[in-house]
């Protein structure tokens, strides 16, 4: 934590979004060099045009090579894509429209000209594919997610309306890559006049009621206090009010591209990370004037939650508390329905799936191994410790295949408003009767050779057989749930755990630790983790 850390941004961090935009269209990647070329992590291609990162090349290229991807595929459907308000996401979206309409790919866009969440985007597929039409829909949503204002995104979601797998994404990277390198004369554009209007809010809002108790909100009254951070979500919220009655307050209705309103993150950056109490402590200084305060990033695919008595709510105790109300809320889903998490988050979770009798289903970091689940229902909610989750409708079936922080932030004022206790006295009852886990995220320095070994190790070349003091009962390189490679390692003990997993923008690898016997047995396994790895590593 820095010193300026959850202080208001000041103006020398603000960047010039004209400058910004400028760069966008006058910069030109060298995809020899690697920071330049177009790379897909978990949320599809990021960067900055200020670093030839993200500009009009790698828009253009990569657009062509979704087209020419979902050719292949034989997607024939509509296009659906929304942009957040980053300063880079209108010019990206432009130059995707271009190439979407040079390739007679019937392309749907906001009808108010707005900003579209990623789980808008999500809902507006899947709500086209269940309709029995002969052909398919899919989807690209042109955002950073919760990354700093200088920076772009730009991702796809294929038919199950959730994020491509690496399988395609791997493809649309090397054919975008290929594209550059040839001077872009494999792409076609023409001015975007042949789009679609679609109502991405009107589709969202109305069909809130099919997962969410609108009634049991509005008519408990609660005081539910929205921040949108300055994000696609804001005009939903005031949809949302005003089409259900309730009795909420949207915080701040200001949306800036350089974020002048926030304060800042960990590390003294302009972050709109809703889980992060230093980007949120304008909202959490406000938790007395409201029983449910929320916040979402800029595409609303996270949430944050604020309460009077605890504050920000860690997103592991979130999402244990949530899962389980739902599964206790909602006879509709399966009865074998499985509980979704990845391998970093809490094992309050764990402890949470087997008192409801539930299976726990664990994979990878990344939502997209939630997709099959949630499409066919045999997983009715999957959740990230990064504060990204979904879950299924009333009657069991797909809502959203992407993280939709909107629900997340609703289900909070749901649960007090059926309760009667705020999901952080949710919590509390649940350390009192599973124990209290102290938990933790922190970085070790790792070399680009040490990373790529990292995420390729087996947990048989682990040769430690205790961890912090307790025997090692697990060691694992693939996911229990999916057998899936994590991408590095988890070592398990009766009360503890920690994972390895190298970064995929800086030359560290990210320790996650949890242990159930308190903050100083927590520092010992994360001692022991960086000895264990180092040892593996040589």
């Amino acid at each position: 934590m820095t010193l300026r850390a959850g202080t208001p941004a000041q103006e020398s961090d603000l960047i010039d979004v004209e400058a910004l935009v400028r760069a966008y269209y006058e910069l030109h990647p060298d995809v020899s060099v690697p920071e330049q070329r177009v790379v897909f992590g978990t949320s599809g291609h990021r960067g900055s045009s200020f670093d030839t990162a993200f500009n009009e090349d790698h828009i253009a290229a990569t657009t062509q090579a979704i087209v020419e991807y979902r050719t292949a595929q034989g997607v024939t459907g509509p296009l659906f894509i929304g942009r957040d308000t980053h300063g880079l996401s209108r010019p990206a979206e432009t130059t995707a429209l271009e190439v979407l309409v040079a390739n007679d790919v019937r392309v749907l866009t906001d009808a108010y000209d707005g900003y579209t969440p990623t789980p808008a985007v999500s809902h507006a597929i899947l709500t086209y594919n269940r309709a029995g039409h002969e052909d398919q829909a899919d989807g690209i949503v042109v955002t950073p997610s919760h990354n700093p204002p200088r920076d772009g995104g730009f991702k796809y979601n294929p038919p199950h309306g959730g994020p491509a797998d690496s399988d395609a994404t791997s493809w649309i990277a090397r054919r975008a890559n290929e594209i550059i390198e040839g001077g872009l004369r494999d792409v076609k554009r023409a001015e975007p006049s042949a789009v679609e209007a679609y109502d991405f809010l009107g589709a969202y809002v109305d069909d809130l009621a099919n997962i969410i108790d609108m009634d049991a909100i509005r008519d408990s009254k609660i005081r539910i206090g929205a921040d949108p951070l300055g994000g696609a979500s804001l005009a939903y919220w005031q949809a949302i009010r005003d089409r259900y009655g309730l009795n909420l307050e949207v915080v701040n209705e200001r949306i800036d591209p350089t974020w002048k309103f926030m304060t800042l993150d960990w590390d003294e950056k302009i972050r709109m990370d809703p889980s992060s109490a230093s980007a949120m402590a304008s909202v959490v200084a406000r938790r007395a004037d409201y029983d449910i305060l929320t916040g979402n990033d800029a595409d609303a695919d996270r949430h944050g939650i604020v309460t009077p008595d605890a504050g920000l709510m860690n997103p592991n105790h979130y999402l244990a508390v949530a899962i389980q109300y739902l599964y206790a809320n909602r006879p509709g889903w399966r009865s074998d329905a499985a509980i979704g998490k990845t391998l970093v988050s809490s094992t309050m979770i764990d402890r949470v799936a087997e008192s409801l009798g539930r299976r726990l289903w664990e994979v990878p970091v990344g939502f997209k191994w939630f997709v099959p689940g949630l499409v066919d229902g045999s997983v009715a909610f999957g959740g990230e410790e990064s504060a990204g989750a979904s879950f299924l409708r009333f009657d069991g079936t797909v809502w959203t295949t992407d993280k939709d922080g909107i629900i997340l932030a609703l289900l909070a004022s749901e649960i007090l408003a059926k309760t009667g206790k705020s999901p952080s006295e949710h919590y509390a009852a649940l350390t009192e009767q599973f124990g209290a886990p102290a938990y933790e995220r922190v970085d070790a320095a790792a070399t680009k050779d040490q990373k790529a070994r990292l995420g390729k190790l087996d947990g048989d070349a682990i040769a430690a057989e205790e961890l912090a003091g307790e025997p090692i009962t697990a060691k694992l390189s693939a996911a229990p749930g999916n057998g899936a490679a994590i991408g590095g390692l988890k070592v398990v003990s009766e009360n503890a755990w920690f994972a390895a997993r190298p970064s995929g923008t800086e030359d560290v690898y990210k320790i996650y630790a949890e242990s159930f016997k308190g903050e100083e047995h927590l520092r010992e396994v994360q001692e022991e983790a960086r000895r264990i790895v180092d040892a593996a590593l040589g």
